[in-house]
């Protein structure tokens, strides 16, 4: 009988190999970039979320925006003409977690900040047709009525310091009332008015 008889036919053999197989796989082409400085350095000027952005996000996540947007635009011809510069991963290194994603029913929004103002936001969001005749995407009008009370701000700020966000003693103190009172629809817009400002838009 064969080698590769014995394996297939020996499932707890079987098992313990392609366990190996995927664990040199993943030495390999993943740990490395642990200890690359482009992967694991914030680009120049990247900052930390402030407490309006980092509610923004919160809420962006909560309705499902990132099912729809990817926030990663690929090294292609294709894609840096339409979206910009592509995406790197020191832009988002105090991002928890990830929004890089592949899905786009609707565009790519790494890029967006600055592209629209706020008033325009504000229409696409209340009612996406009204800027985007064809568009598929839901209304969110009730971003508009909801206020933030800053109740786990401070919270969500000492848990992303734990994992290597540098914020300060004093945003986490003052991140309640930063937020307190604000609509979520200026904290959402505020966290899509930030992405992609420090990598020049291609044009």
């Amino acid at each position: 009988m064969k080698s590769h008889d014995i394996v297939e036919r020996n499932l707890p053999i079987f098992m313990v190999l392609t366990v190996v197989a995927i664990s040199f796989g993943f030495l390999v082409e993943v740990v490395p970039h642990f200890f690359l400085k482009e992967t694991t350095q914030p680009i120049k000027g990247l900052k930390p979320y402030t407490a309006m952005q980092l509610e923004g996000r919160d809420i962006y996540i909560r309705e499902g925006c990132s099912v729809c947007h990817s926030q990663m635009i690929r090294p292609f011809r294709s894609e840096t003409e339409r979206y910009g510069h592509y995406s790197v991963a020191g832009e988002s290194v105090y991002d928890h977690p990830f929004l890089w994603g592949s899905k786009r029913t609707g565009p790519d929004l790494a890029r967006v900040g600055g592209r629209y103002s706020d008033d325009w936001h504000r229409a696409h969001l209340y009612n996406p047709r009204d800027v985007v005749p064809d568009s598929n995407m839901p209304a969110f009008p009730w971003l508009f009525d909801q206020a933030l009370d800053g109740r786990y701000t401070a919270q969500k700020m000492r848990a992303l310091r734990f994992v290597g966000v540098p914020y300060t003693d004093e945003d986490i103190e003052g991140a309640k009332e930063a937020v307190r009172g604000k609509k979520e629809i200026d904290a959402l817009i505020e966290y899509l008015q930030h992405l992609g400002l420090l990598l020049k838009h291609k044009r």
